[in-house]
């Protein structure tokens, strides 16, 4: 009895179905443009968009946009991280922060705790 070993190459999984059938229609410019509009709305390409649509009867429309106060604490919240690791990288290496960067340090803590503040506010 023979034993055959799989051994895994790596790369991009065997998709299961392959699409080889080509499915074309004919619209109008506005139509092509509502249809095109509608797939943008619902983060998709058209063509899947009109799979969708076509093998379900309607689309789920994904909402990717957060609260403005949402992307700007995220935004923050990533500029302190940049400053705060570009200086957790320097003490690291062995070399002793500076009054500036001392300051910069305490600076990011107090923003911190004022974005904590903020975040508690906006929860309540």
């Amino acid at each position: 009895m023979e034993t055959t070993i799989k051994i895994n190459k790596g790369g991009r999984p065997k998709k299961r179905a392959i699409r080889r059938q080509l499915l074309a229609a004919m619209c109008t410019p506005l139509e092509k443009t509502l249809i095109e509009i509608n797939a943008k709305r619902a983060c998709m390409t058209v063509l899947e968009f009109l799979r969708e649509l076509g093998l379900k009867g309607r689309v789920k429309i994904k909402v990717k946009t957060l609260p403005k106060i949402v992307l700007e604490l995220t935004g923050t919240l990533n500029h302190m991280a940049a400053n705060i690791n570009q200086l957790a990288r320097k003490r690291n290496s062995g070399e002793e922060l500076n009054a500036l960067e001392r300051a910069t340090l305490n600076k990011a803590v107090r923003d911190l705790q004022g974005l904590v503040t903020d975040i508690k506010t906006y929860v309540q």
